[in-house]
C-alpha cells in the first residue's frame, strides 16, 4: 500500500463552509423508501448550508436498506447536489457486501465512502486491516473509516489505514479521548500530514470542544436535519471563537437535547427522523428493529427546538 494522498473530497472537507449533514431515508405509508421526499430533504440542508451530504450512513438507516435502494437513494442525492458538496456514502457489512455497496455507489456517482463497522463480528487488528484495505481498494472513491462498536482500532492500525491507498480520514464514534488523543499523535508521528479526523458521537455538538482541543475539528450534525438553524449557529460560534455563544447552545439546547436522546434505544435515529417531521417534512417512520419514540419525548423536541431559537432570538 502506498501513502494516501488528499483526493478531491479530502480538499473539500478539510475546512468546511457549514455542518456535515446526515440526511434521514424517507419512507413512504407502504414501507417503500419515498425518493422524492429524499431528495426534498436533502436539497433543503443543501440550500441551508450543508457542506457536504453523508447518504446512507447511520442517521440514514443503512441497516435497514435494500442495496437497490440504497443506490437510487445515493443516485438521487448526487442528482439533488448537482456537485455543490460532495456526497458520502455509506459501506457495510462484510468485506464483499461492503465492496458491493462501495462499487453501487461510485456507480451512483458519489464522491465517497463512510466505511460503517462490519456485521457482528469482533476481529482482529489484523483482520479489520485487511477489511478496509479491501474495501478502499475496491473503487476509486476516498474512504472514511468509522470507528464505534465492534471496530476499536489501536493507534498502530490507524497509522496502517493512514498510509493505505485511498483512506483519507477517520471518523471517532466511541467517545474515549485519550485513545484517540494517542491516534492523532501516533498519525503525526508516523503517518501522512493530511489525515482527516471527525468527531462521529451521536450528538456530535456535545463535545466539539473537547475534540477540538486535540485537533479534531470536522464533526457530524444529526441536528442539522432537523434544526439546520441551530446547527449553523452553533457551527458558526464554535468555527469564530464565540464562545458565548456555543456555551449558551451547550447549556440551553444541545445537552438537553442527549439528555433526551438517551431515554430511548434507538433515538440517535428515530428522535432525529421525528424531528424533521416536526419541522414539515413527511419523511415517515423508521424501520424494524427501529421504533418510533414516546409521545411526551416528542413533545419535549419541539419545546427544546423552540427553546433553542429563543436562546438566538430566531423564535417565531
Amino acid at each position: 500500500m502506498t501513502s494516501a494522498r488528499p483526493g478531491p473530497l479530502a480538499a473539500r472537507l478539510r475546512v468546511p463552509s457549514g455542518p456535515l449533514f446526515f440526511p434521514v431515508t424517507p419512507f413512504a405509508a407502504d414501507g417503500s423508501v419515498d425518493v422524492d421526499a429524499f431528495r426534498r430533504h436533502v436539497r433543503g440542508g443543501v440550500e441551508a448550508g450543508a457542506a457536504a451530504v453523508f447518504a446512507c450512513c447511520g442517521t440514514g438507516e443503512f441497516h435497514a436498506l435494500t442495496p437497490e435502494e440504497f443506490q437510487r437513494c445515493v443516485a438521487a442525492a448526487v442528482e439533488v447536489t448537482g456537485g455543490r458538496v460532495p456526497v458520502v456514502a455509506g459501506a457495510g457489512y462484510g468485506t464483499a457486501l461492503a465492496v458491493r455497496h462501495a462499487r453501487l455507489a461510485e456507480d451512483a456517482g458519489a464522491d465517497g465512502l463512510l466505511a460503517l463497522p462490519p456485521y457482528l463480528v469482533a476481529a482482529p487488528q489484523r483482520g479489520l486491516l485487511r477489511h478496509y484495505r479491501e474495501l478502499a481498494a475496491a473503487t476509486r472513491l476516498d474512504v472514511v473509516v468509522y470507528q464505534r462498536d465492534n471496530a476499536v482500532f489501536t493507534p498502530d492500525t490507524v497509522v496502517e489505514l493512514a498510509r493505505t491507498d485511498g483512506v483519507i480520514g477517520f471518523k471517532d464514534g466511541l467517545g474515549d479521548l485519550d485513545l484517540m488523543q494517542r491516534v492523532v499523535s501516533a498519525v503525526r508521528a508516523e503517518g501522512p500530514g493530511d489525515f482527516l479526523y471527525f468527531n462521529g458521537l451521536p450528538t456530535a455538538e456535545l463535545t466539539a470542544l473537547a475534540y477540538r482541543g486535540i485537533g479534531v475539528t470536522l464533526y457530524s450534525s444529526a441536528v442539522f436535519c432537523f434544526a439546520p438553524d441551530l446547527a449553523l449557529a452553533f457551527h458558526r460560534a464554535l468555527n469564530s471563537g464565540d464562545d458565548t455563544t456555543v456555551h449558551r447552545l451547550l447549556d440551553g439546547f444541545y445537552r438537553p437535547f442527549a439528555d433526551l436522546r438517551d431515554q430511548g434505544r434507538g433515538y440517535a435515529v428515530s428522535l432525529v427522523k421525528a424531528g424533521v417531521r416536526l419541522g414539515g417534512l413527511d419523511v415517515g417512520g423508521v424501520r424494524p428493529p427501529l421504533a418510533e419514540p414516546a409521545d411526551d419525548h416528542l413533545k419535549r423536541l419541539a419545546e427544546l427546538v423552540e427553546r433553542g431559537r429563543a436562546l438566538l432570538g430566531t423564535a417565531p
